[in-house]
């Protein structure tokens, strides 16, 4: 073999090991992950919801899109070695009156959030959440209204449709309905165009004489929800 076709060779097989190598883009991704806004409308008052999920991971760093470090997390002990997968958690919710909301946007700004941690087996771990500032307006709720009583045996839950917020859309409404006394809860999510439902009697038929509490979330694109929640009694 010449001498040019041995370096050529030696070449090629020096392109094909880094080629095939491990590199810093097979990094594990996290799952899921979201960084999100709650408003309730009826109680006036703010707060900031977030969720991740991924393999078994022992140390986790949420950075905000300015750069500032907003969460270092580290299982130690028996919690580091089996490793964490998901995390939710809700931050405290002071009243407008103490913090408004346009003090909680100035706290978290709107942006790319980003994850990043190690798994159990020591490989990095990373994910990302974008955030803004679209907030949704509080529905109004129709049907049954404050102190209404409903028959179960017709229990239509009306709402008023809410406006997209300038240059988002609401994609969801979100309603529950809460009847602590008898143990009854009922969750569901329906399309934007949706403003009414109908509860089974099933779910409060049982409950007559009971005070219990519906709410509807507005949905919009990016995440964000607000709430307006009342009670009613079951005839």
């Amino acid at each position: 073999m010449k001498p040019g076709r041995i370096v050529l060779t030696v070449a090629l097989m020096l392109v094909l090991a880094v080629a095939l190598a491990p590199t810093e883009a097979a990094a594990k991704k996290l799952s899921d992950a979201f960084i999100r806004f709650e408003i309730n409308d009826t109680d006036g008052d703010a707060g900031v919801h977030l969720f991740l999920d991924g393999e078994g991971w022992d140390t986790m760093q949420l950075t905000a899109p300015n750069g500032d470090v907003l969460l270092n997390i580290a299982g130690e002990g028996s919690v580091g070695m089996q490793g964490m997968t998901e995390l939710f958690f809700e931050s405290a919710e002071p009243s407008f009156d103490v913090q408004t909301l346009d003090e909680l946007l100035a706290l978290f700004p709107e942006g790319r959030y980003r994850f990043k941690g190690t798994t159990t087996k020591g490989k990095k771990i990373s994910g990302k959440a974008r955030l803004n500032h679209c907030i949704p307006g509080g529905p109004e709720l129709i049907f049954p209204a404050e102190g209404d009583e409903v028959d179960p045996d017709d229990a239509v839950f009306t709402w008023g449709e809410v406006a997209d917020p300038p240059g988002c859309e609401i994609v969801a409404y979100e309603v529950l309905v809460l009847c602590e006394e008898i143990d009854i809860e009922l969750a569901m999510t329906v399309g934007a165009d949706v403003t009414s439902v109908t509860i089974p009697p099933e779910y409060i038929g049982q409950g007559s004489g009971e005070e219990c509490k519906w709410e509807v979330l507005a949905i919009e694109a990016g995440g964000n929800q607000t709430i307006s929640e009342t009670e009613f009694e079951v005839e």
